[in-house]
């Protein structure tokens, strides 16, 4: 009997509420094992699974080449076959008696060939006298950046943009969040966004907060707004106020020297138990265009800011320093621009994508590797242009087929004194339920 129940079960989480509907309908609810699926049903009925895996080969010009396309490549290769990511996510929805929905929960995992990682434990509430606000609290994508909340499984890019990868590693963080969200059609207010919250700092880069000091993370967004019959647009402003615990007093900022341009410390004992600033602003636009074949659509956002982080890398840390490291404040700027364009049907569709991230705005080019100066790799700027093809072959399965050309600043570090060969082609599959 109790195979028969699990049996059903996994039956009625796997297909949608009408389907599962459907697979009730047969049931006879007059016997006590048709009574036992029924009350099984109506437990498990507010519950959706979901899910995607996306197998890829690549190539890359030079064997062992960095990459932001899914990690280095290994030293004796130049291509390989992985799974990029393989997610499966449970979501939850409680419903008040006449109110609505009350109160949300999200269960998501990522399973690949290099293990099972988290992405999404959170958990929401609704309130339902006005119905425009909610509250979330857990681990959850920040509030930051059209791109970073873009579902990995949704973008036509197989991947973000190297500069939200950097600043904001696998896009989630732990913390709490409150929202502002009109649910009913006729609300004055219905095309606006609001959500504003409080995070611990380091994301998913550790597995646990290291300081007391927490980041403040805002975004105030237009949902898509219809202009005329046949065009979308939607906005974004973002703003991010935060830092870690300094918890050495050596702090590098850019200054002038007679050699050039450089970093300088800092080493007063005062800068023992500051705040590391970091501070991020960002803007983004979607237009979107309808034609005869599905849809036309430009995008762009630009990021600017301060970010503290060590000598040989500009991403957040992961921990407090030790020893005798120190903080280094670096300006950065960066963006990203799409064109994506609907050919034949909806079915076929061309992207083109540029971006830039610049992690270190005060210096340039030749400034990088000069002799007598402390500026190294960390601080070149990166171009990187991708266009592709997609086909959306139907609801369950897309392949995309993207080249990513990479420039980097030509500087005077030994092997940076010309382009990498760092191009990247990508062929992927991705399968969704």
């Amino acid at each position: 009997m109790y195979k028969k129940y699990l049996i059903v079960l996994f039956m009625i989480t796997m297909f949608s509420t009408v389907k599962a509907q459907f697979l009730m309908d047969l049931v006879d609810t007059s016997t006590d094992i048709g009574k036992g699926m029924l009350a099984i049903y109506k437990k498990f009925d507010n519950i959706k699974i979901g899910g995607y895996i996306q197998p890829q080969f690549q190539a890359i010009q030079l064997k062992g080449g960095k990459s932001f396309n899914g990690g280095d490549f290994a030293i004796n290769q130049n291509n390989r076959f992985m799974l990029r990511r393989g997610r499966i996510r449970f979501d939850y929805i409680h419903f008040a008696e006449i109110k609505g929905p009350s109160v949300q929960f999200v269960f998501q995992f990522d399973g690949t060939e290099r293990g099972v990682f988290i992405r999404d434990f959170w958990g929401r509430i609704l309130e339902n006298k006005y119905k425009v606000f909610a509250l979330t609290a857990g681990m959850f994508a920040r509030p930051f950046s059209y791109e970073l909340n873009l579902s990995s499984s949704d973008r036509e890019s197989p991947e973000r943009g190297r500069m939200s990868q950097i600043l904001m590693k696998t896009e989630r963080d732990m913390g709490a969040m409150i929202s502002f969200e009109p649910r009913f059609k006729s609300h004055p207010l219905r095309y606006l966004k609001m959500d504003a919250g409080l995070f611990n700092g380091q994301g998913l880069a550790a597995t646990a907060d290291f300081d007391s000091h927490k980041d403040f993370i805002s975004r105030i967004a237009l949902k898509p707004y219809p202009i005329g019959k046949k065009i979308q647009l939607s906005m974004g402003a973002s703003y991010l106020n935060g830092g870690m615990l300094q918890n050495t007093k050596y702090v590098y900022t850019n200054t002038t020297n007679s050699a050039g341009k450089t970093f300088v410390v800092d080493s007063s004992s005062a800068n023992l138990g500051k705040i590391a600033p970091r501070k991020y602003y960002g803007i983004d636009a979607q237009l979107k265009f309808k034609t005869k074949a599905g849809f036309t659509e430009l995008r762009a956002e630009l990021m600017s800011g301060k970010q503290t982080a060590t000598a040989g890398s500009s991403e957040t840390p992961g921990a407090l320093l030790t020893g005798q490291e120190g903080y280094y404040v670096r300006k950065f700027n960066g963006a990203y621009f799409y064109l994506l364009h609907n050919i034949f049907s909806r079915h076929h569709q061309l992207g083109i994508k540029y971006d830039w991230y610049d992690p270190n705005t005060n210096v340039k080019g030749l400034d990088i590797g000069k002799s007598g100066t402390s500026i190294n790799a960390t601080n070149i700027k990166y171009n990187t242009l991708g266009f592709g093809y997609i086909n959306y072959i139907n609801d369950n399965l897309k392949l995309v087929l993207w080249y990513e050309k990479i420039t980097n600043e030509k500087t005077q570090i030994a092997g940076f004194t010309q382009d990498v060969k760092d191009d990247v082609f990508t062929c992927r599959l991705q399968f969704r339920f």
